[in-house]
């Protein structure tokens, strides 16, 4: 039976490596939060993001992806429009390392063996989860509780993407992640030693967006695509 096994997923590693086709790249942008610290504009980049993205087109429509990106989110009351948050004048910071997986969906059929340059705006969406590590304020400031939690999320994100060199696909996103976590700012301690010093609005979750280019080299054979 073991053996049997082997050779099954074996004919379908073939059938696969000769069914689809691959892309692999980066990602290179800005990343902005949007929660109970700092300005609420929805694509204001302040901080640097950057990671890896990975693709298998399954149709001309659609695709599986995976990414895995790095960044710092930051936020400053005295950048808000709100009188009352510069008046606060909180400030927080927190490395993220988020992994999301999930489709992408083409407007236009994005046939990439057509011979001829091809372009078309797309939207994805998935699941997230980004690790960073937990503080609360205290007298004002930021203070690290010495743990990290997991902020699971929805990646909501519009693009537009073309093949503008050989095997080289550019792209430009903005992508806001809805998290159901409140604690990436620190309004919401995760330590119950802490919650007294919990702040801001208890019925709203955090956001943050990554705005940015991604650039892929796509390799495989001539996919057979499925009938959208």
């Amino acid at each position: 039976m073991r053996h049997l096994t082997i050779l099954i997923l074996s004919i379908l590693a073939i059938q696969l490596s000769h069914s689809q086709i691959n892309e692999l790249g980066i990602f290179v942008g800005g990343s902005n939060f949007i929660g109970d610290v700092g300005a609420t504009n929805y694509i204001s980049p302040n901080q640097l993001a950057i990671g890896g993205i990975y693709k298998w087109n399954r149709s001309r429509r659609h695709s599986y992806r995976a990414s895995l990106i790095f960044s710092d989110l930051e936020g400053i009351d005295a950048n808000s429009d709100d009188p009352r948050r510069i008046q606060r004048g909180y400030e927080f910071s927190t490395k993220i390392i988020e992994i999301s997986a999930g489709m992408e969906f083409t407007f236009i059929d994005f046939n990439l063996h057509s011979g001829h340059k091809v372009a078309t705006p797309y939207l994805y969406t998935g699941i997230s989860v980004a690790h960073h590590d937990n503080s609360y304020f205290l007298s004002g400031l930021q203070t690290d509780e010495n743990n990290s939690s997991w902020a699971f999320g929805i990646p909501m994100a519009l693009g537009f993407k073309t093949n503008f060199l050989g095997n080289l696909i550019l792209g430009i996103e903005v992508g806001a992640r809805y998290t159901f976590s409140d604690e990436l700012d620190g309004s919401t301690p995760n330590d119950a030693n802490h919650l007294l010093y919990r702040f801001g609005n208890i019925n709203n979750n955090d956001w943050y967006v990554f705005s940015g280019i991604t650039l892929t080299y796509t390799f495989g054979e001539n996919p057979c695509y499925c009938v959208n």
